[in-house]
């Protein structure tokens, strides 16, 4: 009886131990074919931009390729309602989008929870900045809010869906500028900038991205920044014209729920290694882009910040009850 029971101690700590090891091993192997990263939202979008970015630098550290796919919709609400439909192996990671993620849910049923997306790692930022084409008669943002104020919502600006970063920009310009202005919301950034060009409206909520990507095409008149951007010195701050505003929109990525928590580790290690990268530094830079690292184990800490700020912005903005 002694020698069976010992056995069977000896048998199950043997399993335990292999078990162990095939999970470390499979974590440090992971990944072993191609990722698919699907942006819940429509090509050419910062979304898009940055993905293409990190293409190259996730195959220089993993040996396999990060297979870029859309599904847009609902300013992203069509893709995160689905992530968790998609399996659980890391294999499928999807864009995550602050603040969209945290105010779609609260102003209707959008068909996802805030708590639904598994954040792994979110890696930038890009500023708010109201931008309009080279020929456009607004030279300056007073331009566009002396033309707001003769006609209230006459002046059109595209943006990347409800309740998104740029809806909310909007909806706070308008009550420190005391104006009204029509903000009509398209499935990305990319669909916005493509209205604002191809004259559907006459003025977009971008970022300092879209002005970095077009330059020869668009101009802007303001940004939400603390201080100037680096790469438009004559760009006036929001702040500097008497408008309280600094803000724009933060990206990272999630995976479907049950995803191992070594496997998110492991995605979110890669992607701040890409952050860490001089070289993907300086393209991130020169695109407009600020850099932050907000890892796996400091993502709760994060989103409960983000969920506070946003859930007290959008009950001042009155998006919300």
């Amino acid at each position: 009886m002694r020698v069976s029971l010992s056995h069977a101690l000896v048998t199950g700590i043997s399993i335990a131990l292999v078990s162990a090891l095939s999970t470390m091993a499979s974590a440090d192997e992971f990944p072993s074919h191609d990722v698919q990263y699907v942006i819940p939202f429509g090509p050419g979008g910062e979304s898009d931009i940055s993905a293409r970015l990190q293409q190259k630098y996730f195959e220089e550290i993993t040996g396999e390729q990060l297979v870029v796919q859309y599904m847009p919709g609902g300013g992203g609400a069509v893709g995160w309602s689905q992530l968790n439909d998609k399996s659980a192996d890391g294999y499928t990671i999807m864009g995550s989008n602050l603040p969209h993620i945290i105010l779609k849910p609260m102003g209707k049923d959008v068909g996802f929870q805030t708590d639904d997306l598994n954040n792994f790692f979110y890696f930038h930022y890009s500023p708010d900045a109201i931008l309009v084409r080279n020929d456009s008669p607004f030279e300056t943002l007073d331009d566009l809010i002396q033309a707001a104020e003769e006609a209230p919502g006459a002046v059109t600006l595209s943006g990347s869906g409800t309740y998104s970063a740029n809806d909310v920009a909007n909806t706070r310009f308008q009550q420190l500028a005391g104006v009204t202005t029509t903000y009509i919301p398209f499935k990305g950034t990319g669909a916005a900038v493509t209205a604002l060009l191809g004259g559907q409206v006459q003025a977009e909520w971008g970022y300092t991205t879209v002005a970095a990507n077009h330059q020869d095409k668009v101009r802007m008149l303001a940004v939400a920044t603390e201080e100037r951007h680096p790469l438009f010195p004559d760009v006036p701050t929001f702040k500097e014209l008497g408008y309280d505003m600094v803000g724009g929109a933060y990206r990272g990525m999630a995976v479907p729920e049950g995803t191992p928590e070594e496997t998110q580790q492991r995605l979110s290690d890669i992607f701040q290694q890409i952050n860490e990268n001089p070289d993907f530094q300086q393209e991130m830079q020169d695109l407009g882009f600020v850099l932050m690292d907000v890892p796996l184990d400091e993502m709760p800490d994060f989103m409960a910040e983000q969920r506070q700020t946003y859930e007290a912005t959008a009950r001042e903005l009155g998006l919300i009850d």
